[in-house]
């Protein structure tokens, strides 16, 4: 039986940052860091370590199946015309990768939310939403109105994170020839 995805959207033009900046003060407060791939250099190194943090943070993704190899992450996650390194927001705890939120540009003009993820033991404190609200300014500063994202439906945190920022069920768009 196919899995019938969650497909969500938010209105960029609609949506209200200052609801959740004191979640974002919170964590740094909390001393969380946060920054971008474009910042820390988009070095192999840190393509290394940016696979090995999204590939421990997927684990737990239902029905995710075999994570890609570094190689295929490369080519199908970052060498691609989507993958712009300020898109990659990335939280720090002392200097360490604990969370990543990615976000691209598509073609046609929405951003994508492609990945976020946080090690299991940060969940709950906010930083995802945190992250996602990073990510939410990197998609409006490049000039779209959308950002979309899909999800398991078993995978009730991220989805419920995402509707508590606003983002409402986003119907299939017809297929193009």
């Amino acid at each position: 039986m196919a899995v019938e995805w969650v497909r969500l959207t938010l209105d960029l033009d609609t949506f209200d940052d200052a609801r959740f900046e004191p979640r974002l003060r919170r964590c740094r407060q909390a001393g969380i860091e946060f920054t971008t791939m474009a910042a820390v250099g988009d070095t192999a190194e840190h393509r290394r370590a940016l696979y090995d943090l999204n590939r421990t943070c997927s684990a737990d993704i239902p029905q995710r199946g075999e994570f890609y190899t570094f190689g295929e992450y490369v080519t199908q996650r970052i060498e691609t015309p989507a993958y712009d390194p300020r898109g990659v927001v990335l939280a720090l705890d002392g200097g360490s990768w604990i969370g990543m939120a990615t976000t691209s540009i598509q073609p046609e003009g929405h951003a994508f939310s492609e990945m976020t993820g946080l090690l299991a033991g940060y969940r709950g404190r906010g930083i995802s939403l945190a992250m996602k609200l990073l990510a939410i300014g990197f998609a409006r500063s490049q000039g779209a109105r959308r950002l979309r994202t899909f999800h398991h439906p078993d995978n009730a945190a991220a989805i419920g994170m995402n509707r508590r920022l606003g983002f409402v069920n986003d119907e299939p768009r017809a297929a193009t020839t």
